[in-house]
């Protein structure tokens, strides 16, 4: 099951846009990251370290399928000490969903070239919209 990332895996560069928002100040800045099986294949690991004109960042997280629930989950790991979960689900075989458990956030991951993958988070507005809180472009290295 664990081949639905098969878009994801490899190793690529990272190019943020963070919008002026309710969670913080305008920021850009570029970083790499890789996506990769381990444990068997059961699970796929996601590692990144970022420069931002707002500072630098180091995450990893932990996707699996949770076979009983019928569905993916991530653990996300910060270097800040934060810790996030979350519900995912692919829409097609080229958009990877995520909804923040605790959060407004959705996030997707969206393969838009063969070496090309965008990631959107976005928070909901008064207004009943999306309101975009980071974009990420990934492109293969």
């Amino acid at each position: 099951m664990m081949g639905r990332f098969d878009f994801l895996l490899g190793d690529w560069r990272l190019e943020y846009k963070v919008p002026k928002s309710a969670f913080g100040e305008a920021a850009c800045g570029t970083g790499t990251g890789t996506f990769r099986r381990a444990l068997h294949e059961r699970y796929v690991f996601f590692d990144y370290s970022c420069s931002l004109t707002t500072g630098e960042a180091q995450a990893h997280a932990v996707f699996a399928r949770d076979e009983k629930a019928g569905l993916y989950r991530d653990w996300w790991f910060e270097d800040s000490g934060n810790f996030l979960t979350a519900t995912c689900n692919f829409i097609g075989d080229d958009v990877l969903c995520l909804n923040w458990h605790d959060t407004l956030l959705v996030q997707t991951f969206t393969r838009v070239a063969p070496e090309r993958v965008i990631l959107k988070m976005e928070h909901p507005t008064a207004e009943g919209k999306y309101e975009p809180i980071l974009e990420v472009i990934f492109t293969r290295r």
